[in-house]
């Protein structure tokens, strides 16, 4: 079982932090059959806040089953592993969309992201197509940038 100091510190993303730091398990309910689903995916920090997004792909099943039920598991397993209960709440505000997704893809267009994204990505296509969840984690009694 992994500690709360070894959680934080592999839920404090930094420009700095390698891809594979950044890579997770979900596990959500399927909105249809009810049954667990589990996906790897990418997360995001921004603003001390994290993120969930379906990058520039037709709609994923993950996001779906999140708006049907928003309570899923996060699981964390590069460096630390943990599963901590989490929940979703889509990002639909253009406003604060814009905002997330403009740090989001600086972080992929930086010269040193060791990410798999091999060309500039763009900040207009990101708003246009992708679907944005931020994640909250019940059990954690602050923001993970305030412990």
């Amino acid at each position: 079982m992994a500690t709360d100091a070894a959680v934080r510190t592999a839920l404090e993303l930094t420009l700095a932090s390698p891809t594979r730091a950044r890579i997770i398990d979900i596990t959500t309910t399927g909105r249809r059959t009810g049954r667990p689903r589990r996906i790897e995916i990418f997360f995001y920090r921004v603003r001390g806040r994290y993120y969930l997004n379906s990058g520039l792909l037709r709609p994923p099943s993950w996001y779906a089953n999140l708006l049907a039920h928003p309570d899923f598991t996060f699981h964390l397993k590069n460096g630390v592993r943990a599963d901590l209960r989490a929940h979703a709440r889509p990002v639909t505000d253009p406003d604060e969309r814009r905002a997330v997704f403009t740090e989001v893809v600086a972080d992929l267009n930086q010269p040193s992201n060791p990410g798999t994204i091999s060309q500039p990505t763009h900040l207009a296509d990101w708003l246009r197509v992708s679907r944005l969840v931020e994640i909250t984690f019940p059990d954690l009694p602050l923001p993970i940038s305030e412990l």
